[in-house]
């Protein structure tokens, strides 16, 4: 296990730490008890070195980020630990090289867990004790502080050997677009007016139903936001649900509605009746078509032209396109799909263009 350290978020860089323009990145964070994930360490990783940064010490935090968001990241499975970082420094790393995304790049799991690969790569065992850890508690304990040094401990040992790899097959560059797509602000957007998409049950929902599920869902995620606490503690999946099909138009009818709770109704009762009434049947949304048998044999057509490429490049046909993308793709055109740009574009795209 190498040794760590803490640096003060307000203070210069460790020598070494500040002359690198490569460094692993990990965090832990905690989110059960709010609506932002509550950033608790960040673990920093340099060819010798492992460094620990408190966000919980109160120290001048943007100076940390300043010193840090312009080197080149090596993380794995970034996208949590990149809208933990952007909710608190406001902006993204400048570069990144995600190694999950690297190692289904060269033929391994999908989803390649960071244990499994290191692992695969260096026969490296990691036990996984403290995944349920509270690292909001302070002081961390040794055994939790040696797990997170482990984090990073192989981030950029795993980089150089995946990089080697993806170069020698000619396929570095695609690792590259796929990690810097994960930069993308949107994937981390807290959208109010998109709050409908992350509501369970409500793709199938048609006219006001649609309309009252759309405006409830917005009320959520506002007031999940001003008040930093889970969806899911200020409305169930499942009340948003019932308002938005039975429509109450009365606080008598709003009380009896399963799940509304008494508090609920005396709070925002008034509110939740006048966001229901304001739905009406001109909502113009399309819930996803179910493929008839012409769009079911065409998705047969591309599979297979997928699964061919990927056995031909011995990688899984997911990590080229999905079941759901090609659906997508059959409904709604091919603009604005990673299928047909990139590097899949120049695996894939002219033939799945052909049969479009």
């Amino acid at each position: 296990m190498s040794q760590f350290q803490f640096v003060d978020p307000g203070d210069n860089l460790p020598d070494d730490l500040a002359a690198e323009q490569l460094i692993g990145v990990d965090t832990e964070f905690m989110r059960e008890k709010t609506f932002f994930a509550q950033l608790c360490l960040v673990q920093l990783s340099t060819s010798e070195d492992i460094y620990f940064a408190d966000p919980l010490n109160g120290s001048n935090w943007q100076s940390f980020w300043e010193r840090t968001l312009d080197k080149t990241w090596v993380l794995h499975s970034a996208r949590q630990d990149l809208e933990v970082v952007s909710q608190s420094a406001g902006r993204m790393p400048a570069r990144i090289f995600d190694t999950q995304v690297a190692a289904g790049l060269l033929g391994l799991a999908p989803q390649l867990g960071y244990a499994n690969l290191c692992k695969e790569l260096f026969d490296v065992d990691m036990a996984k004790s403290h995944t349920r850890a509270d690292w909001t508690r302070r002081p961390l304990p040794d055994a939790w502080l040696e797990y997170a040094a482990e984090d990073v401990e192989y981030l950029l040992p795993a980089c150089e050997v995946l990089s080697e790899n993806l170069d020698r097959k000619g396929r570095l560059q695609w690792a590259e677009q796929d990690s810097a797509a994960l930069l993308d602000p949107a994937l981390y957007a807290m959208d109010a007016a998109q709050a409908i998409a992350r509501l369970k049950g409500a793709r199938n929902l048609r006219g006001a139903a649609r309309a009252a599920a759309e405006g409830l869902a917005g009320w959520r995620e506002k007031q999940a936001i001003r008040s930093d606490k889970p969806r899911q503690w200020i409305a169930r999946d499942t009340l948003i649900m019932e308002l938005a099909n039975k429509r109450p138009t009365s606080i008598d009818e709003l009380g009896q509605v399963e799940g509304m709770s008494p508090k609920l109704t005396q709070r925002a009762g008034a509110e939740l009746l006048e966001l229901i009434a304001a739905a009406d049947d001109s909502n113009n949304y399309r819930p996803p078509a179910v493929p008839d048998d012409a769009q079911k044999a065409l998705l047969k057509q591309m599979q297979a032209l997928v699964a061919k490429a990927a056995s031909e490049l011995d990688l899984a046909p997911e990590t080229i396109a999905s079941r759901k993308e090609l659906l997508a793709v059959i409904d709604s055109g091919t603009e604005g799909s990673k299928i047909f740009s990139g590097w899949r574009n120049d695996v894939i795209g002219d033939d799945l263009a052909k049969l479009l």
